[in-house]
């Protein structure tokens, strides 16, 4: 008989004894932990086996998935798997994009962010790299090559060991200010007042950039038409010479490469609810918080440049209707054809 079966009856046996039990089934109840999640999951794998793989979170923000999808299957080297994730639920309309492009389609029963992304690297046993990118996240030309050049450049030919490689971001807590730099814009950006030019996690200070519309506004063009063409600036950015900025705080990973090597040292995604009930941001605190507490670098790379559409909440429900009015700042054109 173990400890806790000796304890349980002389623990039941008692008025508060009872009532402390009741007491602790009633916070198990209340608050989800990594026992009350659901390993079951539908797998529809056609993947080729491929050393590079692509995960996109997805299921939430349907007006972008056609867009969305068309960039990664216009962009997306033959060399590199894609599976499209949904955590919580099953999207047949997903699920038809995903076959149409002979893509793998994962979906869980619970909802939780980190166990949906282990789940998928661990039914890619050979991908050894590892693109994550959000729904919310509009990849341009030569995403894919610059990233993975980036990471091999900084870890053979700098004093850096990557934790992961990221592009510039344009709606981003820490690249919009990159951004604004290489467009010569800082000074307009700072004469609107919406923010105070710090560099920032969006959460602990400094909160426009994550929470006011204006903000992804601006960064999208509303008023500086450069700013409009990402696959412009991105294709002349891919131009320059290959070079890249360390970011120095937490980093939103909307769009990230990573290896499994470095998704095995820190011992996968965290089945933890910090952030709420589906784990949002905790896959970020934990690989943040790995780069930092073990000396590797976030690397953002100069060369590249992505958008995104906005961060939750008010700043993504204005997004969205922004997005429908101004589509066409949004499409890529394929002027190759």
């Amino acid at each position: 008989m173990t400890l806790k079966e000796k304890l349980y009856p002389v623990i039941s046996g008692s008025k508060v004894g009872r009532a402390a039990l009741a007491a602790r089934h009633s916070l198990q109840s209340e608050n989800p932990s990594a026992q009350s999640l659901s390993n079951k999951y539908d797998f529809v794998d056609r993947s080729k086996k491929n050393k590079k793989l692509c995960i996109v979170l997805a299921g939430y923000k349907e007006p972008l998935w056609d867009e969305i999808f068309g960039r990664l299957a216009a962009f997306v080297p033959e060399d590199v798997d894609v599976c499209i994730l949904t955590s919580g639920l099953t999207s047949e309309y997903l699920a038809r994009i995903a076959e149409r492009n002979s893509w793998s389609y994962l979906s869980t029963q619970s909802n939780h962010l980190s166990l949906i992304q282990n789940i998928a690297i661990d039914v890619h046993p050979h991908a050894q790299w590892i693109y994550k990118i959000d729904e919310d996240i509009f990849i341009t030309r030569n995403f894919f090559e610059t990233l993975l050049n980036t990471y091999q450049y900084a870890e053979e030919h700098t004093p850096y060991v990557p934790a992961f490689v990221s592009p510039l971001i344009n709606v981003s807590c820490f690249g919009h200010l990159r951004l604004l730099d290489k467009c010569n814009l800082t000074d307009d950006f700072k004469a609107t007042g919406l923010t105070n030019m710090k560099l920032t996690d969006g959460l602990n200070h400094s909160h426009a950039v994550l929470r006011d519309p204006k903000v992804a506004r601006y960064m999208w063009g509303e008023t500086q038409p450069i700013l409009r063409n990402i696959d412009a600036l991105s294709e002349h950015f891919s131009q320059e010479k290959l070079a890249f900025t360390v970011c120095p705080i937490r980093y939103s990973i909307g769009a990230i490469l990573f290896t499994r090597e470095t998704w095995e040292r820190f011992g996968k995604f965290p089945l933890t609810f910090v952030g709420g009930p589906y784990g949002l941001g905790d896959d970020e605190e934990c690989i943040c918080h790995y780069a930092c507490f073990t000396g590797r670098a976030m690397i953002v790379s100069d060369n590249c440049l992505v958008g995104h559409l906005g961060y939750g909440g008010a700043q993504t429900a204005s997004m969205l209707e922004y997005y429908a009015e101004h589509k066409d700042r949004f499409a890529f054109v394929d002027d190759s054809e």
